[in-house]
C-alpha cells in the first residue's frame, strides 16, 4: 500500500513580519515547500510592493513573485492589541522572521528576546541591511546599495568601462536563499537540542560571502579583479560572442574542449599551437585567442553554432531574452513555466520552486492572498477568537 506524499516542511509554521523582497522570497520558498506561512500586513496598505509596478488589474506582478502561497493577516502594529495578534501567533509557531531596522521591535515587545522567552523553540530570523552589530548597523540600504558595498557591482561590467548591476536584483534574491538555507539549518538544530534561536542576517554579509572565487583570486595572488564583461578572469574561453545574425553564444571550454572547438570553426593554426593546448596558455595569450575566435565566430548564425557546438560536445548556449527562456522548449519540458489562478484577475504566470522530489511531493505553484483575505479565520482557528473579539478588533482598527 502507498501513502500520498507530504511536503517536507508540512509541519512547520512561519509568521512572517516582513515586506519587499529577501524575506518574502525566503517564506514564498518555505511555503511552497509545504510550510503554512502568516504574513502580517498593515491595515489598509500592506507590503508596500502590493503597490509597485507593474499593475496587473489593482494586483502588483512584483508582489506576486515573492508572495505566493502565504495567509495574509492583518494587525495594526501601532496597536496593542494588533501586537498581541503577533505575539499569540508565535506562541505556537516555529519560525518569527522580520526586516524591522535594528532595535525597532523591542520598542513593541515583538523583539527576539521577549517571543523566545514565551516560546524557547522559536526560531527567530532578523534580516537587516548591515546585521545587528557593527559600525554600520544603523544604516538604511536596499539591493543595489548592498551589491555595490559588497563588491559585485565592482566586478560587472564591460572592460575598461564602469560598474554595471546585474539585472535582477541579486543581494535580495540571494539574501532570500540564504536565510532559507540558515532557517532549515536552525531547524535540524532544534531537533538536535529541542531549542530555538536567534539568527542575525546581514544582506551585506550574505553579499560578502558570494564573492568566492574573486576573494579566492586575492587571497591567492593579491589581484582585486577586474571588469571583463562576459569573460571569465581565470579561464580562456569562457565569454559571449556575437554571431552575424546580431545574436549572441556564451561558450566556455576546459582543456578537452579546445581542439573539438578549434576543429569546428576551422582554426587550424590554434589547434596546432602547442602552448594553447592548456587554459593556462590561453590566459596568457588571452586576447590573441579571443580575438581570432571572435572573428571566426562573427560569420556563423547562432543556430548553426549552437549546433555546431552541441554536435561536438563543446559546451555552449544562445544568450536568450526572458521571453525566449519562458518559451524554451526544455525549460518547459522541466515544468518551470507555470500559472495560479487569482481571485481578480484570472491566471497569470509563475515560476515554480526548481526541486523534483522523488519520496516527498513537489512544490506546486500557489497563489499569492488578497490583502488581510485570512485574517478572520486565523484568529478563529489559531488564537481562539470569537466572533464577538474580532468585530471589535476590526472596530478599534487592530486589524
Amino acid at each position: 500500500m502507498t501513502t500520498t506524499p507530504i511536503k517536507p516542511l508540512a509541519n512547520v509554521t512561519v509568521v512572517e513580519l516582513a515586506r519587499v523582497l529577501a524575506c518574502p522570497f525566503a517564506d514564498m520558498i518555505l511555503a511552497e515547500l509545504g510550510a503554512t506561512v502568516i504574513k502580517i500586513e498593515q491595515p489598509g496598505g500592506g507590503d508596500e510592493t502590493r503597490s509597485f509596478e507593474p499593475q496587473v488589474g489593482d494586483e502588483s506582478a512584483y508582489f506576486f513573485a515573492c508572495n505566493r502561497g502565504k495567509q495574509s493577516v492583518t494587525a495594526n502594529l501601532k496597536t496593542e492589541a494588533g501586537r498581541r495578534i503577533v505575539r499569540d501567533l508565535t506562541q505556537s509557531a516555529d519560525i518569527f522572521i522580520e526586516n524591522f531596522p535594528v532595535g525597532s521591535l523591542a520598542r513593541y515587545g515583538l523583539d527576539h528576546t521577549a517571543l523566545r522567552a514565551a516560546n524557547e523553540r522559536l526560531i527567530y530570523v532578523s534580516c537587516t541591511g548591515f546585521g545587528q552589530t557593527g559600525p554600520y548597523a544603523a544604516r538604511k540600504g536596499y539591493d543595489t546599495v548592498f551589491q555595490a558595498m559588497g563588491g559585485l557591482m565592482s566586478l560587472t561590467g564591460e572592460r575598461g568601462g564602469g560598474p554595471v548591476k546585474p539585472g535582477l536584483p541579486i543581494a535580495d534574491l540571494t539574501s532570500g536563499m540564504w536565510i532559507a538555507i540558515g532557517l532549515l539549518s536552525a531547524l535540524n538544530g532544534r531537533a538536535l537540542t529541542g531549542q530555538g534561536c536567534h539568527i542575525d542576517f546581514s544582506m551585506l554579509d550574505g553579499q560578502v560571502s558570494l564573492l568566492t572565487l574573486a576573494a579566492g583570486r586575492y587571497f591567492a595572488l593579491g589581484e582585486v579583479p577586474p571588469r571583463l564583461g562576459t569573460e571569465h578572469p581565470g579561464r580562456v574561453p569562457s565569454a559571449t560572442f556575437a554571431c552575424s545574425d546580431g545574436a549572441f553564444v556564451h561558450i566556455t571550454c576546459s582543456d578537452q574542449h579546445w581542439l573539438p572547438l578549434c576543429q569546428l570553426l576551422g582554426l587550424d593554426a590554434l589547434a596546432s599551437d602547442a602552448t594553447l593546448a592548456t587554459n593556462a596558455g590561453r590566459v596568457a595569450h588571452r586576447e590573441r585567442v579571443m580575438s581570432t575566435l571572435t572573428q571566426a565566430i562573427s560569420g556563423w548564425t547562432r543556430k548553426a553554432l549552437c549546433e555546431a557546438c552541441d554536435a561536438a560536445g563543446v559546451p555552449a548556449g544562445p544568450i536568450q531574452n526572458v521571453a525566449e527562456v519562458l518559451a524554451d522548449p526544455h525549460v518547459n519540458a522541466r515544468g518551470m513555466v507555470s500559472a495560479f489562478e487569482h481571485p481578480s484577475i484570472g491566471t497569470f504566470g509563475a515560476l515554480p520552486l526548481p526541486f523534483k522530489f522523488d519520496g516527498f511531493a513537489d512544490p506546486q505553484v500557489a497563489r499569492p492572498p488578497l490583502l488581510g483575505e485570512h485574517t478572520e479565520q486565523v484568529l478563529r482557528e489559531r488564537l481562539g477568537y470569537d466572533e464577538a473579539h474580532i468585530a471589535a478588533l476590526r472596530r478599534d482598527g487592530a486589524i
